[in-house]
């Protein structure tokens, strides 16, 4: 049994309930009682409690009205509320004060055990069964990384290993937490070696059982929506992790249901050069340099490697014969959104509206550049917590708050995920060498062929080739280049942050949600 809980038991028949109070004592527990709310205030002054049990219906001060005082007094004290009435009204207003938990008398003393557990050992109780489920499950999710999984296994094991990383950061048990960051390891470790031996294939076409990915994923989850009655409002959120996407779901889930969740891989490298620009064209990124060279920035141009979504969206629609009105959005700040959010009825006449939302992506390089970033997310659970914050008070949840009685599709996604990166690798490269963590592109790159993912012709890859000899390579699992020179600096400076651009299931495998009105 836990510390002895102390539980005060309000009741004007409180003679009554003799036989559950020695129940409760026999169980462990500690009960005092009053006869009326008065004397309960003034018992509540004399030692701490854990609970109080209420009755509804009492003489002088109601069960309401004690329960207003006790709320204002002991703002954060349980409090189980049991009345003889089943009016609506009543229920209402007890709901209204944020009592813990409503029985209906007559209650057997099983009832009351009940609400203690659910209500001072809910938390423990749910920790230690979860704790030990992952315990049973762990062997199978062992054998599944080692069965040679095709692209949809990937990712049923990676759904399963986000579902246990939520469940279990409420445990409080350091040492299954670390098992489960071990195996995570082992299926980064494992599907590293999955992407190098089938990427080329998806995208050249040799392999057919190849998943959605970046630069197909429209044509076929998007553009059917378009054939229906309903405007379709496609929300971006750049950078958006698989498990960042479970936890703003229940606040979403408040205003629309999830009518479908979809994984999709990104292609690489997974960044928002590549990924999105796939993503709103259709194309490779080669394509896109070749048909549309004028909307293309290589590696060591100048300029926004971004500026052109909304022109490839159009193109694209064009070629798949998509003659609609729609419009196009990126929100980089808090004024941007604010105005988006002004003038959003406007945009209720377009059969498609993209809406791109830049936070997630600057939180990330923001943790890895400002130092009170990397305190407040300093691991896995805190980054998913700040993503959270952001989101209830943003521009973002006030636009789906607004659709939400509109008669519209809504459906979020991503372009790539990000990892936390711990382990450096070296490479020497020239002055054009690329500055990304998680990938290099550029002449005469030397590192460890064992260390790393290499594609010595880009355009095996569909990627733009920037010289006669330009290779791209990149990172595994959680690794991330460094320079020999002041290699101990850098590797000190970026490990913990979070990257993106290399190959693990955190990067690649993303969301693609359908969101419908209740």
């Amino acid at each position: 049994m836990i510390d002895k809980i102390n539980i005060l038991w309000v009741d004007d028949e409180i003679d009554l309930l003799k036989p559950h109070i020695l129940f409760l004592n026999h169980k462990g527990y500690d009960v005092s009682t009053a006869n009326n709310g008065s004397d309960a205030i003034d018992v509540l002054k004399t030692k701490p409690f854990d609970i109080i049990f209420l009755d509804e219906n009492m003489p002088g001060l109601s069960g309401i009205e004690t329960l207003t005082i006790l709320k204002e007094q002991y703002p954060n004290l349980p409090v189980v509320m049991i009345t003889k009435s089943e009016e609506e009204s009543i229920m209402e207003d007890a709901i209204g004060s944020n009592i813990t938990d409503y029985l209906i008398k007559p209650v057997n003393p099983n009832q009351i055990l009940l609400s203690l557990k659910k209500s001072l050992e809910n938390k423990k109780i749910i920790r230690e069964k979860t704790t030990y489920a992952y315990q049973q499950e762990f062997q199978n999710i062992g054998m599944e990384i080692t069965n040679n999984l095709d692209h949809a296994e990937w990712v049923e094991v990676y759904r399963k290993l986000v579902s246990w990383e939520l469940k279990l950061e409420k445990s409080e048990d350091e040492g299954i937490q670390e098992v489960l960051r071990l195996q995570k390891a082992e299926a980064n470790q494992v599907f590293s070696r999955f992407i190098e031996k089938n990427y080329l294939g998806w995208v050249n076409g040799s392999n057919r059982n190849r998943p959605s990915l970046s630069h197909t994923i429209f044509k076929e989850k998007l553009f059917p929506y378009l054939e229906g009655n309903q405007p379709v409002f496609l929300l971006l959120i750049d950078n958006l992790r698989f498990d960042q996407w479970k936890i703003i779901q229940p606040v979403i889930e408040e205003f629309f249901r999830t009518d479908s969740e979809d994984l999709f891989y990104s292609i690489l490298p997974s960044t928002t050069q590549y990924s999105r620009n796939a993503l709103f064209s259709g194309l490779m990124p080669s394509e896109i340099e070749k048909k549309y060279p004028r909307w293309w920035v290589n590696e060591g141009d100048e300029g926004t490697k971004n500026q052109f979504e909304g022109e490839l969206l159009g193109e694209w629609l064009k070629r798949f014969g998509k003659d609609i009105k729609s419009s196009y959005n990126k929100v980089l700040n808090l004024a941007a959104g604010r105005k988006l959010v002004e003038s959003l009825p406007n945009l209720l006449v377009n059969k498609l509206n993209v809406i791109v939302y830049n936070f997630v992506d600057m939180l990330s390089h923001a943790r890895t550049e400002m130092e009170i970033i990397k305190e407040l997310a300093d691991d896995e659970p805190a980054y998913r917590s700040l993503t959270l914050s952001w989101f209830i008070h943003s521009p973002l949840l006030e636009i789906i708050r607004m659709l939400a009685d509109k008669k519209v599709t809504v459906i979020i996604t991503t372009d790539h995920g990000s990892v936390k990166v711990q382990n450096p690798v070296k490479i020497i490269g020239d002055k054009n060498t690329t500055a990304n963590l998680r990938y290099k592109t550029g002449r005469s790159l030397d590192f460890n062929s064992k260390e790393v993912f290499e594609v010595r012709n880009p355009e095996d890859a569909f990627l733009p080739r920037g010289g006669v000899s330009s290779s791209f390579v990149f990172c595994r699992r959680n690794d991330f280049f460094a320079y020999p020179n002041n290699f101990n600096y850098y590797a000190n400076y970026y490990r913990n942050t979070f990257q993106h651009g290399g190959i693990s299931l955190e990067e690649l495998i993303i969301p693609f949600v359908v969101l419908k009105n209740k």
